[in-house]
C-alpha cells in the first residue's frame, strides 16, 4: 500500500475491488476534507455554504435573478429552495419582488449588506482556497478540474 494513500488511511485490508470504487471513496473522502474547512470558514461570518452560493450567485450576476435561475445554478441541490432564500431575506442580505408580467416569477436580489458581506469573506476565502491547493501546480488543478467534469457529465446525464 502507498503511504498516504485511500486504503492505507481508512485501514482496508485488501485492495479495492475495481477503481471505480476507490476513486469514488477517494473523491467522498476528499470533499468531506474540504468541506470541513469551506463550512468553518463561512461559519464565522454567519453564513452556511448554500446562503454563500446564492448570494455568490447574485453578486456575480450583477442584477436580480428569477429564483428558478438562482436553484439552477446552485453548486449543490437544495431542496428548499423557498426556505433558503426566507433565511436570507430576513438577515437583509437580499429581496424578492415578484415579476410584474408574470406573477408567478419572483425575482431576488442582493443587497448592499450582503455585498459588504462578502467582500469580507473574499479574501479569507482566497487564503483557504490556497492553502488547500496551492501545494497543486496550475497544470495539475487544471487537469483535475477537467476530470472533475468529465465525471460530472456523466453523472448528470444518469
Amino acid at each position: 500500500m502507498r503511504q498516504g494513500s485511500l486504503q492505507t488511511q481508512i485501514k482496508k485490508k485488501r485492495a479495492f475491488d475495481h477503481p471505480e470504487e476507490e476513486a469514488l471513496l477517494n473523491l467522498l473522502k476528499t470533499n468531506d476534507h474540504l468541506q470541513i474547512h469551506l463550512d468553518r470558514l463561512l461559519r464565522s461570518f454567519g453564513l452556511t455554504p448554500s446562503q454563500y452560493n446564492v448570494l455568490r450567485i447574485l453578486r456575480g450576476e450583477g442584477q436580480p435573478l428569477p429564483c428558478l435561475e438562482v436553484a439552477s445554478r446552485m453548486i449543490t441541490v437544495v431542496p428548499a429552495i423557498t426556505a433558503l432564500l426566507d433565511r436570507l431575506e430576513q438577515a437583509e442580505l437580499l429581496t424578492r419582488e415578484r415579476s410584474a408580467e408574470d406573477r408567478r416569477v419572483v425575482y431576488i436580489a442582493i443587497t448592499k449588506k450582503a455585498l459588504a458581506l462578502l467582500a469580507q469573506v473574499d479574501q479569507p476565502l482566497a487564503d483557504l482556497q490556497q492553502s488547500l491547493l496551492g501545494h497543486m501546480a496550475a497544470a495539475e488543478l487544471q487537469e483535475l478540474s477537467r476530470l472533475l467534469e468529465k465525471a460530472r457529465q456523466f453523472a448528470e446525464r444518469t
